[in-house]
């Protein structure tokens, strides 16, 4: 029997674990100069006229984007109807509202042609996602966001280390927010990060994720707002500052694992394959779409039997209009068709730094042979 080879796996290597174990020694654990490093390390990653600061999950980051971003009760943010539910769920948190825009069938991105239209006089946000690392055209959702006087909250949980046109994701726009989860590219444990150009907001983002406290020179607090409790530890950050230096390794990785999967299935017509994209594709995951109905299976069955066989099917995710808290505000899949597809057919394939390429050929072998 083969070891079960699951859809993700972070690579945690023993440099880092010895790291770790230095920050536990040095008796500094919450936020600290290694929080300081993390930070200024991505800095540098992205470009010098980034700030960057760091939290507990993009979670927090996209809610305090939104908040700085000028976003509140009674405003609309366009979301793309296929996302991680968190996408939607910071808008509502709020008491704005998700305006849900439907998306491309391959890229599974927000379709560009679709965003103008959504935008009403309570739009205050575009929200893109780069969904499993493939950047949305930034340079068109930029322009729309211009001329319509609106901002722009990149929500680039997938994306660390993707590139749109030569340029990584988080280098330039207004802001973009990056997860460390740990079936991420790259992982703080858990965590995320907001890369922006104004040092306004990045000060900003230091109170939001501290109850809202500002020091004075002579290190005195007081709070100018309520502010919440997210702040990332020295321990987290410390993990976050070696899987920084490894990152373009996982993600060159990640593209010949993915061009070994377009190898195996470009032929396979059982399947909708996803956009290839280019070199700056980060591939966060490779999901394919399979007609279960068709198939005469259900999506839950064949991961079972994907799972008997010892392969980990993932499913990521399920259209945001369809989910109970979202038809019960009246929202409804059918209205973004493409997005309501994709959530009933989507399934994600293993994929992680550590797969041998042999991996692929087994897990393609086996959704032939469970299809057939």
């Amino acid at each position: 029997m083969r070891p079960f080879l699951p859809f993700t796996r972070p690579s945690i290597d023993e440099a880092s674990i010895a790291a770790v174990a230095d920050v536990f020694r040095s008796g500094q654990l919450a936020s600290g100069p290694k929080v300081q490093a993390f930070e200024a390390a991505l800095a540098a990653y992205l470009g010098s006229n980034r700030y960057v600061r760091v939290m507990t999950s993009a979670t927090a980051g996209l809610e305090m984007a939104l908040e700085v971003a000028g976003v509140g009760e009674g405003d609309e943010v366009l979301v793309p109807a296929m996302s991680f539910a968190a996408s939607a769920n910071v808008v509502a948190r709020l008491g704005a509202k998700p305006i849900f825009v439907d998306i491309e069938l391959r890229s599974r991105n927000i379709d560009v042609d679709l965003i103008e239209p959504a935008v009403t006089p309570r739009t205050r946000a575009i929200m893109p996602v780069h969904f499993s690392g493939l950047a949305v055209d930034m340079a068109a959702v930029n322009d729309i966001a211009a001329k319509r006087g609106l901002r722009v909250v990149e929500d680039a949980a997938h994306a660390i280390g993707s590139r749109h046109h030569g340029r990584l994701i988080g280098s330039f726009g207004d802001l973009a927010v990056f997860s460390f989860h740990p079936n991420k590219n790259m992982t703080s444990i858990e965590g995320g990060a907001i890369a922006t150009a104004d040092a306004g907001a990045a000060a900003l983002f230091e109170q939001y994720r501290f109850h809202g406290i500002k020091r004075n020179a002579e290190g005195e607090i007081d709070v100018l707002f309520p502010g919440a409790k997210s702040n990332l530890t020295d321990v987290a950050a410390q993990v976050g500052i070696d899987q920084l230096r490894r990152l373009d390794g996982f993600n060159a990785r990640r593209l010949e694992l993915a061009g070994r999967y377009f190898g195996e299935l470009e032929a396979y017509s059982a399947v909708v394959l996803p956009a290839r994209g280019d070199a700056g594709h980060s591939w966060h995951m490779f999901q394919l779409l399979i007609d279960f109905q068709a198939q005469g299976m259900s999506r839950a069955q064949f991961q079972r039997v994907m799972a008997d066989r010892g392969i980990g099917i993932g499913v990521h995710y399920p259209c945001i209009p369809g989910l109970s808290y979202y038809r019960q505000q009246g929202y409804r899949p059918e209205d973004t068709p493409v997005a309501a597809r994709v959530g009933r057919e989507t399934v994600t394939l293993p994929l992680f730094p550590a797969m041998q390429d042999e991996d692929v050929v087994r897990v393609c072998r086996t959704l032939r042979e469970v299809l057939r």
